[in-house]
């Protein structure tokens, strides 16, 4: 499964897996419990795929970021969880970004990124990384 198909919902803890969609909106599971909610078309909601972390120079895609982590950690959590206090979450991200835009990245944004790179971790998702990126990479060049 890719990032495409994975959602944030606003006012919502964790991440959802879109399951289908309905004639006002769609059908989301979540991924902590694996209970499903209708989601409609009004709500506030952003798809992995297309979300970035501000650097210096440019945008990264957060499956860039959730790369590093993943090299950084060597395909396991990781070593800092998403409570742990604002200075070691900013020390841990300079590890696998270090050019993210201090005044644009948050320390609440860290923790969303540290959380959501050990959920997809926890139920296998992480493993088309790659595969994500050359689909994305493909798609650009066609346009």
């Amino acid at each position: 499964m890719s990032l495409e198909k994975i959602i944030a919902i606003a006012g919502k803890p964790g991440l959802y897996n879109l399951v289908t969609q309905t004639r006002g909106g769609f059908v989301a599971e979540s991924l902590i419990d694996k209970k499903r909610l209708s989601i409609s078309v009004h709500q506030n909601v952003s798809v992995l795929s297309e979300i970035a972390i501000y650097t210096l120079e440019e945008e990264v895609p957060l499956r860039e970021v959730f790369k590093s982590i993943k090299e950084k950690e060597n395909g396991n959590t990781t070593s800092v969880g998403h409570k742990d206090g604002k200075d070691k979450l900013e020390e841990y991200f300079f590890d696998i970004l270090p050019n993210y835009d201090e005044d644009r990245v948050y320390p609440s944004d860290i923790k969303k990124v540290i959380q959501w790179y050990n959920l997809l971790h926890k139920h296998d998702l992480l493993g088309n990384l790659d595969a994500d990126t050359k689909e994305t990479q493909n798609k650009d060049e066609e346009e």
